[in-house]
């Protein structure tokens, strides 16, 4: 097998299984919160999106560190960081014995985390220039496809063993995949070391290059928009009158729903982005994406949600991979990494004030009209592909 087949094909496996951990805590830590003495609420809300928003504040600023430091010394040794980072901040999350405790912890998790964007400038780095859409898109498939299992099963294991067994299983299943990374990925396409970006030329690099601009401001849109409704969504379900004793495992299954019909999109949009166009695949997956948000404010039965859900996970899968192969196509190999750690760093800018616009607008208008905002994202994504991206 072609070495950079391989480096995805592994690389996809472990992602996949880092997403399943990872997306396992979602749809129950609002419900950790209202166990560690946290019950009104506006003030779970609250709370819940300062907790999701609380690993951004971090990676905010150090992603496009990391980025550059993978330039120089390997983005698979930031790979490797990354992921046992992850693993170690699992695992003190899980002995949390307040509020206060679960949010320095979260914190602690965006200093030494940032696994997903290295992976992605391992992978872009290393891989044939007109593969890399494809490449990406399959990347971000096993990133949508941890997402239908992990969701569902960390609803079910909370169900069954409580929460706190849910954070100590990801971290140990992270250590697990940090030495198959180790053992089995190879990087040929080391950065040669003999110019060495600073962080302040990639970002001059983004802020001056349109198409790298655009790119960016998109992303983080997209990010805002999903992470807007994340924290609450549990929140929004209660609201369908089901079973307190299973709502986690609704929960896990309605987002496990979108983590579905997102690895199906995002390999498919992989591979006819060519055919299509970058711009038209942008519009159409923008705005059915908004219009399934929107979609979410009337919607009162559950069973209604599984089509609303599935339209969406089509839509918003096709998004970032398309977005991230923008950037990838328009910088030369020996900054790649940095500038995916700066286009990852306006992402991490979306998940870090969604949540806490979401959590503030649910106790200011409403669980369901939060819904409405977050469509709105959405829709500014779609005018922006087509103003100013290239047909």
């Amino acid at each position: 097998m072609v070495y950079w087949k391989k480096n995805l094909l592994i690389v996809w496996i472990c992602q996949f299984l880092a997403m399943v951990g990872m997306s396992a805590i979602v749809p129950f830590l609002p419900l950790f919160i209202r166990e560690l003495g946290v019950t009104n609420l506006k003030d779970t809300a609250w709370w819940s999106g300062l907790v999701f928003a609380g690993p951004f504040f971090i990676s905010l600023f150090l992603a496009p560190v990391w980025g550059s430091l993978g330039d120089r010394y390997g983005r698979k040794i930031m790979t490797l960081r990354a992921i046992f980072g992850l693993a170690v901040a699992q695992i003190i999350i899980g002995f949390s014995q307040n509020i206060t405790q679960l949010f320095i912890g979260r914190l602690l998790q965006g200093a030494l985390s940032g696994f997903l964007p290295a992976a992605m400038a391992l992978i872009a780095s290393n891989t044939p220039e007109e593969k890399t859409g494809y490449a990406l898109g399959l990347l971000q498939s096993s990133t949508a496809a941890g997402t239908v299992l992990g969701p569902l099963i960390g609803g079910v294991i909370s169900d069954l063993f409580g929460f706190r067994f849910v954070f100590f299983s990801v971290g140990g299943l992270l250590i697990a995949i940090s030495f198959v990374l180790l053992i089995l990925v190879k990087e040929k396409n080391k950065a040669t070391g003999e110019k060495k970006y600073s962080l302040r030329e990639n970002f001059n690099l983004v802020v001056q290059n349109k198409i790298l601009l655009i790119s960016s401001i998109m992303i983080t849109f997209a990010a805002l928009g999903i992470s807007f409704v994340r924290p609450i969504f549990v929140l929004y379900v209660e609201t369908l009158h089901l079973s307190a004793k299973n709502l986690p495992t609704v929960t896990g299954a309605l987002y496990s729903i979108v983590g579905i019909f997102s690895t199906i999109s995002s390999a498919w949009w992989g591979k006819r982005v060519e055919k299509i166009g970058l711009r038209k695949s942008l519009i159409i997956a923008s705005l059915l994406t908004a219009s399934m948000y929107a979609a979410h404010a009337f919607v009162q039965n559950p069973y209604l949600l599984i089509p609303v859900r599935t339209a969406l996970g089509f839509g918003y899968g096709a998004l970032l991979p398309l977005l991230f192969t923008s950037i990838s196509n328009n910088v030369s190999n020996e900054r790649k990494g940095g500038i995916i750690g700066v286009g990852s760093s306006f992402q991490i800018l979306g998940n870090m004030i969604g949540p806490l616009m979401g959590g503030f607008a649910v106790g200011v208008i409403g669980l369901r009209q939060a819904f409405l905002i977050t469509a709105f994202f959405f829709v500014v994504t779609s005018f922006l592909s087509y103003k100013f991206l290239k047909k």
